[in-house]
């Protein structure tokens, strides 16, 4: 199972991201860490390039993007969110996954989004 820290982090990582403390969120990640979002042409590679992304992130997510609630499902050095949400196009709300892996630091190492692509772009 994946251990406190890494569930305690987890979480404050998400509560930074609400406070819009790109700093903090980014102090979570390992220096080589990847991020993977379905639909994008590239993925980012390591902390630096994934903080500097984090000064878009308004534009990376729809219209009033709100997290509505979050579950986490805890395996061997990783986390796998459930987010619920919603926006301006889909205010009944919907959900994706997130996956959360983590180095021996218990830093992550790589986050990867599951959507529905098709709804997301719809979204917009």
């Amino acid at each position: 199972m994946g251990s406190v820290k890494q569930l305690e982090d987890l979480k404050a990582g998400w509560a930074a991201l609400a406070e819009g403390d790109m700093d903090k969120l980014a102090s979570f990640y390992a220096d080589d860490m990847i991020f993977v979002l379905p639909g994008q042409n590239d993925v980012l590679e390591g902390r630096a390039a994934f903080r500097s992304a984090l000064d878009g992130i308004g534009q990376a997510l729809p219209p009033g993007f709100e997290i509505k609630d979050l579950r986490y499902c805890q395996g061997d050095n990783e986390i796998t969110n459930i987010v619920e949400f919603t926006s301006d196009k889909l205010p009944e709300g919907s959900q994706c996954a997130v996956l959360f892996k983590f180095g021996d630091d218990d830093l992550i190492t790589e986050e990867r989004w599951f959507i529905d692509t098709e709804q997301w772009k719809a979204a917009f």
